[in-house]
């Protein structure tokens, strides 16, 4: 179990325990633990043998431990047994819907004796909902919208999530004999922000011979947090996984294996243009290989490259393999030079312990060191947001003192001294001017308000970009994928404004948000606005997101000279300043 899965166990246990209406001391110990653990760097696996490490890690006492040994031995945690088989797996499901806390579902659970979505939904369209106490009827249908956009995303899970169970599975196999490549493909390769399933390709010896093909699927199947099979075939096994998520494990000679890596790779729209070509040139193309139409005989096959040379074809991404234009670029050689996680000199959105970061300025930047970084920022939060105790004029004055302090006794980086300041409701910041002049770095995002109307937000993102201190709006359409939509404003008349006034966009690397997004990105590009790649890191072991940031700037055909973090440490600085140049 990693520390995402054994969070996982712990939240649900936390909500299942406010369901029950227990104390709310235990619920808090349930849930501290599982942030702690969740934001830990190491996993917990690796020192489950030594109880003084686990014990000194904060939210971890001795019953928690109990708990987590508990787990490490039977897979299991008793209590979130318990508390199942009381309220039925489908209660954790309604912990999904927006607007339905565990309050709200004990409320209805007591009132109704209903514990599943259709349930609730039928109750909400019956007007029952409306009459239990702090409800009515906005509140309904606000349930109801709800419901409606859970449906619509269901079945999806966010890119960091599935690379987790990939890099898992691959782990599982890649310990058998027999093994010589084990490669995720489909949506995860292609670096969608959201995936479905994960196919997962394997070649080597044992997959070549019956017996041993065989052994090999038992091997697979043995898989912890395997839940059930699906379908089992000579070749292939698929599966679904604890929390939902479908796996499709298909093993190929290696002769097939590139053919497979293109086919399971690009998107139905690549892959039928791809078809499309091969025919026109007297080829079959398939997933086990490219053949000639007249005699069957093979062509390509054992990997991606020589199946796009023999289409005449320079090597297309597999980021790029969307069918957006990407095959008539690579017959005319005029597919970009994508820009690479070693292009990034710096991340600029950083949060520390003086707002709702875990580590200290210089911890974050020792972190930044090791990731070769030459510059960094960090960016606490401003007033607005109180939850997490942002900084006043006064305190973020103070904050940059200290900044300033760590940049000149750190080697090998410089530390710039930032604010991500709320943009409040009517476009103004949330910190004085003379406060912002002395940032290096100003990152304005969107933090509240989100159910303004299109031209309010349009108008209220347009004073913050006016504002002659902001660098760089952050995570600028405000989505939580599979939990909040992106907010509405014209997105044509943002990108004008900030490519006037040389206003940056960010792309909020988290997997949470990955805001903005290809397509918006592609926008950006066209309308001359350059892109910031930032983690948002509350934690160090952040700032390895990045990757998923670089991914979709991939996904959006950016280059490095799109990206101003890709520049050194004195002209970045003075683009922030909007002194750089088209």
């Amino acid at each position: 179990m990693d520390n995402k899965s054994i969070a996982g166990i712990l939240y649900e246990t936390a909500d299942l325990l406010e369901i029950d209406g227990q104390d709310s001391f235990r619920i808090r110990s349930y849930r501290n633990a599982a942030e702690a653990i969740e934001a830990f760097p190491q996993q917990i696996s690796e020192l489950i043998s030594d109880e003084k490490r686990i014990l000194a890690i904060p939210g971890i006492g001795k019953g928690m431990l109990i708990n987590l040994k508990q787990m490490f031995k039977e897979g299991r945690l008793s209590l979130h047994s318990e508390m199942l088989t009381k309220y039925r797996p489908s209660m954790l499901e309604l912990l999904k819907i927006q607007g339905l806390g565990p309050k709200t579902i004990a409320l209805i659970w007591s009132a109704y004796q209903v514990c599943d979505i259709e349930g609730v939904e039928k109750l909400a369209r019956e007007g029952k909902i409306r009459t239990l106490p702090r409800m009515g009827e906005k509140h309904e249908q606000k349930l109801l919208k709800s419901i409606e956009d859970y449906r619509r995303i269901a079945g999806r899970f966010l890119l960091d999530a599935a690379e987790n169970q990939a890099r898992r599975i691959v782990e599982h196999l890649q310990d058998y004999r027999g093994v010589e490549k084990v490669t995720p493909a489909g949506s995860l390769r292609r670096g969608r922000e959201t995936v479905g399933d994960l196919d997962i390709l394997v070649t080597g010896p044992a997959c070549c011979d019956d017996s041993e093909r065989e052994k090999l699927i038992e091997h697979v199947i043995k898989l912890p947090g395997l839940m059930e099979i699906i379908a089992r075939g000579e070749n292939k096994v698929s599966f679904r996984l604890r929390g939902g998520m479908q796996v499709d494990i298909r093993l190929l000679p290696p002769d097939s294996f590139g053919a497979a890596m293109q086919y399971f790779t690009g998107s139905k729209a690549h892959n039928v243009a791809l078809r499309q070509r091969a025919l026109k040139m007297g080829y079959t193309l398939s997933e086990y290989s490219l053949a000639r139409l007249d005699d069957e005989t093979v062509v390509a096959g054992k990997t991606e490259e020589e199946i796009y040379a023999a289409l005449k074809l320079d090597f297309i991404p597999p980021a790029l393999r969307e069918n957006c234009g990407e095959i008539d670029a690579a017959e005319q050689h005029a597919l970009p030079e994508l820009i690479t996680q070693e292009d990034l000199k710096g991340d600029v959105h950083m949060h520390t312990v003086e707002t709702d970061g875990r580590n200290t300025i210089e911890e974050m930047a020792e972190a930044a060191v090791a990731y070769g970084y030459k510059y960094m920022a960090i960016t606490d939060h401003s007033k607005n947001l109180a939850f997490a105790n942002g900084l006043d004029d006064k305190r973020a004055e103070e904050h940059i003192k200290r900044i300033r302090a760590a940049d000149e006794k750190t080697d090998g980086i410089k530390i710039f001294g930032g604010i991500e300041v709320d943009i409040l409701g009517d476009g103004s910041l949330d910190l004085s001017d003379s406060v912002l002049e002395q940032m290096d770095v100003v990152i304005a995002s969107v933090h509240s308000h989100f159910g303004q109307s299109p031209e309010e937000m349009t108008a209220r993102l347009l004073r913050a970009i006016a504002n002659p201190n902001t660098s760089i709006i952050g995570h600028p359409t405000g989505r939580l994928l599979l939990r909040r939509d992106a907010y509405q404003f014209d997105m044509d008349q943002i990108l004008r404004a900030a490519a006037r006034r040389k206003v940056a966009m960010e792309l909020n690397a988290y997997p949470d948000r990955l805001d903005l997004c290809d397509r918006h990105l592609r926008l950006a590009k066209q309308h001359g606005v350059k892109i910031v790649i930032n983690t948002d890191s509350h934690h160090t072991s952040h700032l390895d997101k990045i990757r998923f940031g670089v991914l979709q700037a991939r996904r959006a055909w950016l280059t490095k000279d799109d990206v101003l973090n890709t520049l050194p440490v004195e002209i970045f600085a003075k683009a922030m300043k909007h002194a750089w140049l088209p």
